[in-house]
């Protein structure tokens, strides 16, 4: 029988929340028996939903933190909002794991204040996975950081390993820096103090990586940081939306366009869900005491159910316990 694993999900996160968010909660219990999910928001929307889920804990929160709030000013104001009771679970131990479509901010300075850092992190990295075409590829910061030291890179680097390692299964991850050349010498003065920082130090350091080459799947983990990241993944979202956009309007074209589309209708399916960011379901903030998943607000029930099991793996791969033990041996990458 699977390990089990208790995961806290806020009710109230997501522009569809919460219908969405119970929806893909009931999807997720249904599709892993030995998930436990502990459910944060107001008593009327958690306690009916529990009561007919046997695998679901009612946790009363009844303040809600909105998308266009300040995320430090909120996370401080509102002490019993769903966002900072579900990360207090996994600080106090009775979680293993969160997960959250709701204010992205607010999810990183719960996430980093309230379970707090892992020893020797000096900064916790947003990842996402891009269903490259190789392979999937970790990008990582997204955008918890705007503003880096090489330092920070490094670890970025480190933890990336780790995640690839003990949840996606990749023995040996390559490692690529996001530039715009190949050469050591491209990019910036930070970009090439970042290149001989981890060339130094770090085993798995396979070169910088140019932009068309994080979509091919060259790379199973490359870092930046937070500000490029963030740009890259936006430009990468949007470019799979039009896209999809143009494939479709050029199906519906014409009547022999339209049949060709009925015949590749199971590749076209299988097409959209290889580039969905609903596949994965979230983003992993990696570097703080305990798990921590943040969804994207759009998120549809599907993107629920992902996110909440993505988190299941990462637990069951102890990733926060790997990434302790790797930044422990570097010495908190301070050299």
């Amino acid at each position: 029988m699977s390990e089990p694993v208790t995961i806290a999900v806020d009710a109230c996160g997501g522009d569809f929340a919460p219908q969405v968010v119970l929806d893909g909660v009931d999807a997720a219990l249904s599709a892993e028996p030995a998930l436990e999910v502990c459910l944060c928001g107001p008593e009327e929307v958690v306690a009916p939903f529990s009561e007919a889920h046997d695998r679901c804990r009612p946790v009363v929160a009844q303040q809600v933190i909105e998308m266009g709030e300040h995320p430090a000013e909120a996370v401080k104001a509102k002490r019993d909002s769903s966002i900072v009771v579900g990360c207090h679970l996994v600080r106090d131990g009775i979680a293993q794991g969160f997960f959250s479509a709701g204010s992205t901010g607010a999810c990183l300075v719960a996430s980093t204040l309230e379970i707090g850092r892992i020893k020797g992190v000096k900064r916790p990295a947003l990842g996402i996975i891009i269903p490259a075409y190789k392979q999937p590829t970790l990008l990582l910061d997204v955008g918890a950081n705007a503003d880096c030291k090489r330092e920070y890179i490094l670890q970025f680097a480190q933890m990336g390993v780790a995640y690839m390692r003990s949840v996606m299964g990749v023995e040996d991850p390559r490692v690529g820096l996001l530039n715009i050349g190949e050469e050591p010498t491209k990019g910036s003065a930070f970009a090439q103090d970042c290149y001989q920082l981890l060339q130094d130090r770090l085993p798995s350091f396979a070169g910088n990586c140019e932009g068309g080459n994080l979509t091919q799947g060259d790379f199973d983990v490359v870092v930046t940081d937070g500000f490029t990241g963030n740009v890259a993944l936006k430009t990468i979202e949007g470019t799979s939306k039009m896209l999809m956009k143009l494939l479709k309007d050029a199906f519906m074209s014409s009547v022999p366009s339209k049949m060709g589309a009925l015949l590749a209708q199971g590749s076209l399916a299988q097409l959209k869900e290889k580039v969905s960011p609903d596949t994965y379901g979230g983003s992993p903030l990696l570097g703080v005491k305990g798990i921590s998943i943040v969804g994207h607000g759009s998120s549809n029930a599907n993107a629920i159910k992902n996110g909440i099991l993505t988190g299941v793996r990462e637990v069951r791969g102890h990733l926060d316990e790997v990434i302790a033990e790797v930044i422990s041996q570097d010495g908190g990458a301070s050299r």
